[in-house]
């Protein structure tokens, strides 16, 4: 089942040879730390490439000419380590890693080490260190904090022309009418590849209500 749902998303993402073996290296690093630290969800380690991997690759699709991405709350590299792994081949291509847990850090440096992809990591809480990556083409984070939370700390980004890239499960609506109380946004639900009811916040611009 695992191969070939490996086979079934890399064929559907069309990437290189060398992307897909650099996606191995991270899929047995990912198997090998989760004995150490528990990086996902257990359950989840069966569906690792049509959950996880896949996930990520969308990602990528829905931003092509993007070469520089900040992943907020980056955990085990879903989808930043991936993205970055899958840019390997850009020259001008970078994705910065933030991320407060120094053991998750210690993954994320590992494995993209030994993956070379080209991807930063930086071991601080995401409020503290947003304002230094002004300027990045798009800000992403997956499974971090709810809409209302993401929006507050991207905004020195979405509101200076980052585009934010969400993904968001069944409860995306109740999220939007939530964040809707404090920030005017402009956004696309995108449909997810991954799961049905799953949604992609695309977020352009942003505004305060109360500005």
């Amino acid at each position: 089942m695992v191969e070939r749902d490996r086979d079934r998303v890399l064929a559907g993402a069309h990437v290189s040879r060398e992307t897909a073996q650099r996606l191995d290296i991270y899929v047995e690093q990912l198997r090998r730390w989760q004995t150490i630290k528990n990086l996902v969800g257990p359950g989840t380690l069966s569906e690792i490439w049509s959950r996880h991997i896949a996930d990520g690759l969308q990602l990528r699709d829905l931003a092509p000419d993007a070469a520089t991405w900040l992943d907020l709350g980056a955990g085990a590299g879903l989808p930043g380590l991936v993205l970055a792994i899958a840019g390997h081949d850009r020259p001008d291509f970078r994705v910065d890693l933030i991320e407060s847990n120094a053991r998750k850090c210690a993954f994320l440096t590992e494995t993209a080490r030994l993956t070379g992809a080209p991807a930063r990591v930086h071991n601080a809480r995401i409020e503290q260190a947003i304002a230094a990556h002004q300027g990045v083409a798009v800000v992403c984070a997956r499974a971090v904090a709810p809409l209302t939370q993401l929006l507050a700390w991207a905004e020195p980004l979405l509101t200076t022309g980052t585009v934010g890239l969400f993904p968001k499960g069944r409860d995306v609506q109740s999220e939007l009418t939530e964040a809707a109380q404090r920030w005017r946004f402009v956004y696309d639900l995108v449909p997810s590849r991954t799961e049905s009811e799953a949604r992609i916040v695309r977020v352009t611009t942003l505004s305060r209500v109360d500005s």
